[in-house]
């Protein structure tokens, strides 16, 4: 045989070889476990966790980044300055936006084995607020987006440094907030005649 056709019996051979081996490497992961489709989200925090750990630290940032107090003395007024201090603002917003998808997430369960109302006869148990939700989840998700949305509201001012638009995306917060609210938490005891209906 010339030597040319051993060397290209050898390239076919080490190709052949190669290819084996790519294409087994290629397939392992899926040999080994779950594939994407058969991935599932795993809920630990319940919402009550949430809310407490993550939402309510984040919103009372932004409500308290712009604050105007008059005293006796005059007119005092708190509202970020440095990098830093936007740099700090602008991760709580991010924090309440990204907080708000962890809400809508299947299967979270409302509060704790356990939990009971901190003032009860004012606010609801977390079953009924449970049986709230699955009655109409659509009415949830539409709260929770508005949340949402004033959260990107939130972090649009912040990436802006415009403490004006701050403000008023302060005050849509406080307004998505007392309307879930009032609707899932304390219904009859609060809520504002503009709530979502």
């Amino acid at each position: 045989m010339p030597v040319r056709e051993r060397s290209f019996g050898r390239v076919c051979a080490v190709f052949a070889a190669f290819s084996v081996v790519t294409v087994t490497a290629c397939r392992a992961p899926q040999d080994r476990g779950a594939t994407a489709s058969d991935l599932t989200f795993t809920t630990t925090a319940t919402i009550e966790d949430i809310m407490r750990s993550i939402i309510d630290p984040a919103a009372d940032a932004v409500w308290d980044a712009v604050v105007t107090t008059v005293t006796p003395n005059g007119t005092e007024s708190i509202a970020p300055e440095s990098s830093e201090d936007w740099a700090q603002l602008r991760r709580h917003a991010i924090t309440l936006v990204e907080a708000t998808n962890l809400l809508l997430v299947e299967g979270r369960q409302v509060a704790a084995p356990g939990s009971r109302s901190d003032m009860p006869g004012v606010d609801l148990e977390p079953e009924e607020i449970a049986a709230l939700i699955a009655e109409d989840r659509d009415r949830w998700v539409r709260l929770v987006t508005e949340l949402h949305r004033t959260g990107v509201t939130i972090l649009d001012a912040v990436e802006r440094q415009d403490v004006d638009a701050l403000l008023v995306a302060g005050d849509r917060l406080d307004l998505a907030c007392e309307n879930c609210h009032a609707r899932y938490w304390y219904p009859g005891f609060a809520g504002r005649p503009d709530a979502t209906p």
